[in-house]
């Protein structure tokens, strides 16, 4: 049987988002047995949905695995899932469909990696429990979307000196709120983690303009503060799509 993987992503206008997601179908391609790999989104530029189908439809496929790209269970990630079954249901092509991203050791671990990576670029020679963490996200209306990413967060608290979370919208508290916080606790080296998938217009612009803003408002002498890289491309985001694919096929075969 010939299986396509889709995976469908909220979408962004930048160029590096784009890019990293047909880099992460290559990866996926390479290590896995399906015929057909690719992405397409739920909004904001082509290709969507219904065109993502159709292209798996055209290369011969006699089902297809849709993992919905998202690292939140919110509103965005219902509206893939509602729009994938009705044009499925439509083209009578056979669909599975995975859970996100969410809920699992991978996203903690991605955030360790990213944490590790930026104190050895900057030569932090704390150990972790010296260090004081803030993890921002996107922020969501959906309740769901809070619990999935605080359950992560809460992940990390044993190691650290302190692990704070904020947003960047939607939600609170936000980041001028989770700086304050984590400077109150006279941290003498901070680790900000940018918790988003690509190097889109948040992470390019508005999560750096934030974090900046806040900033200003504090004599910063005697702390160190670090950003880290977002997730983008990285082998166990892989690992992690190739799973959930495994495990809903698994629940149909």
């Amino acid at each position: 049987m010939n299986k396509a993987l889709l995976l469908i992503d909220r979408g962004s206008r930048e160029p590096e988002a784009k890019e990293e997601l047909a880099q992460l179908c290559t990866m996926i391609r390479d290590e896995s047995e399906y015929a057909y790999v690719d992405h397409c989104f739920l909004e904001v530029i082509p290709p969507y949905i219904e065109e993502g189908i159709n292209k798996c439809i055209s290369n011969n496929v006699d089902s297809i695995t849709v993992m919905p790209y998202f690292l939140y269970p919110g509103m965005k990630l219902k509206d893939s899932v509602k729009k994938t079954a009705r044009i499925c249901y439509d083209r009578k092509i056979k669909v599975v469909i995975t859970k996100p991203l969410s809920y699992h050791t991978t996203l903690e671990s991605l955030i360790r990696d990213r944490i590790h990576t930026a104190r050895e670029k900057n030569n932090v020679l704390l150990s972790n429990d010296k260090c004081d963490i803030l993890v921002i996200g996107h922020g969501s209306s959906d309740r769901s979307a809070r619990t999935a990413f605080v359950h992560t967060v809460n992940s990390l608290k044993p190691d650290f000196r302190s692990v704070t979370f904020c947003f960047l919208e939607l939600d609170e508290p936000r980041i001028a709120n989770g700086i304050d916080k984590i400077i109150s606790n006279k941290p003498s080296t901070v680790i900000i983690v940018p918790y988003f998938l690509h190097k889109g217009a948040h992470i390019k612009n508005d999560v750096v303009k934030d974090i900046n803003s806040a900033l200003e408002n504090y004599n910063l002498e005697n702390i160190k503060v670090h950003v880290t890289e977002h997730f983008g491309v990285d082998p166990k985001l892989v690992n992690l799509v190739l799973e959930r694919a495994k495990e809903a096929e698994g629940k149909v075969d």
